[in-house]
Order: structure tokens, then sequence, then C-alpha cells
């Protein structure tokens, strides 16, 4: 089974003039524990993640003082990807391993969609029962 058969297809996106507003309320509203910040052309350059505005949080004291930051200062640039073809038990040993929280999924490196662990853990159980 493959990425390309589990990913989340419609997901919320941000983009380099996204701000850190922008980013909890979309999370808050899909209940997405991160988000992917995409170029113009739909390439992931950043993730952005719960764990990200809580340590940004933390360092200022408040989160109402980086509501208007571009949410990309916070983010991590250049994420680990993965194709849409990848396996489902490879990329879930990847997420493990590097303790990621989603995965993007691209093809010629424009976003499909994204990943969570849970969803490839979902997935492989269910597999595993037919």
């Amino acid at each position: 089974m493959t990425l390309r058969e589990v990913l989340h297809a419609h997901i919320p996106t941000l983009t380099a003039e996204s701000t850190v507003r922008d980013a909890v309320d979309k999370m808050d509203i899909y209940q997405f524990p991160a988000l992917v910040i995409v170029d113009h052309d739909l390439r992931p350059t950043h993730v952005l993640t719960e764990g990200d505005l809580a340590r940004a949080t933390l360092k200022t004291g408040k989160v109402t003082a980086i509501g208007q930051e571009p949410a990309y200062l916070f983010a991590t640039e250049k994420p680990t990807v993965a194709s849409a073809a990848s396996e489902i038990s490879d990329a879930l040993h990847q997420m493990l391993g590097q303790g990621l929280t989603i995965l993007p999924v691209v093809e010629s490196g424009v976003l499909l969609g994204v990943v969570l662990r849970i969803d490839l853990m979902q997935a492989l159980l269910m597999d595993s029962a037919s």
C-alpha cells in the first residue's frame, strides 16, 4: 500500500504571507497538528507544528506577541517529504525515526497532501487484518 492511497488530499496550507494567527486558526478549524507552507508552485518550503508554536510562545512569553509574525519564522525549513509512491511502512519508519508529526507527500515536488503517523499506523493495522 502506498502513501497515495491514504494521504489527506484536501488540506489547509499556508503561504509565506501567512501569520501565526492564520496558522493557529487553520490548525484549530481543520484539527491538524501541523501545516505545510507552500510556495506559489505548491512546493513545500516549511512545516509548522503545534510544537513549533508552543516553543515560540514559551520563548516570547505569550502567543499574542507572535500572532502577526510570519508563520515561516517558526517553522522547519526544507521539510522532509515523501513520494506518493512510497510504501506506508517505509514512511512510518521514516517518520518515527525522525520524530516527524506530519509528512508532506509530493509528486514531482508538488504537494499532493499529507499523512500523519496515526494514518499510517491505522492503514497498516487494517491491511494486516484483511
